[in-house]
């Protein structure tokens, strides 16, 4: 397990095991490709990050991640891949997440994208997001590159 603080020095502990933290976590992040790419959306208040959310009432954390992953961006989930999980030690509460890798397969046209502006395609992440103001706060701790290690590790990212 590896522990650090996050973009509000909320202590975080990230895991690659399998639901160390809960069965049934209530939130999901999804680190997303399309086309050779890296598909994130543009957060109306935070700005450029991966898609992600709450899990609804009924519905398993893997359809959650494929469920923001359409409505944030359009896109249409051909795998999905758990890659760990996370709990912050929040101040105003804690939080569990499962973090999943995405390829996805084709970009649809959405009414709306809820609380993003849609989708954003970038060839390459900025070597520091961290001091990046266009990138959201959730793109700024260990957990991205962390698990941006893992899945080049694993070789989760070849494209198929």
């Amino acid at each position: 397990m590896l522990k650090f603080n996050d973009f509000y020095d909320n202590e975080v502990t990230l895991s690659f095991e399998r639901n160390p933290f809960a069965i049934n976590p209530k939130h999901v992040w999804i680190i997303t490709r399309y086309a050779g790419k890296w598909l994130l959306t543009k957060h109306k208040d935070r700005g450029l990050e991966f898609p992600g959310g709450k899990v609804e009432e009924g519905e398993t954390p893997e359809e959650a991640a494929k469920r923001e992953v359409l409505e944030e961006t359009g896109g249409v989930v051909k795998e999905l891949t758990y890659i760990g999980q996370y709990y912050v030690d929040g101040k105003g509460g804690n939080v569990i997440k499962n973090v999943y890798f995405a390829h996805v397969l084709e970009l649809t046209d959405q009414p709306s994208y809820f609380e993003t502006e849609g989708p954003v395609i970038l060839d390459t992440l900025p070597k520091n997001i961290t001091n990046n103001p266009s990138f959201s706060f959730m793109m700024k701790d260990g957990v991205l590159p962390n698990c941006l290690q893992y899945i080049s590790k694993e070789k989760i990212l070849l494209e198929s």
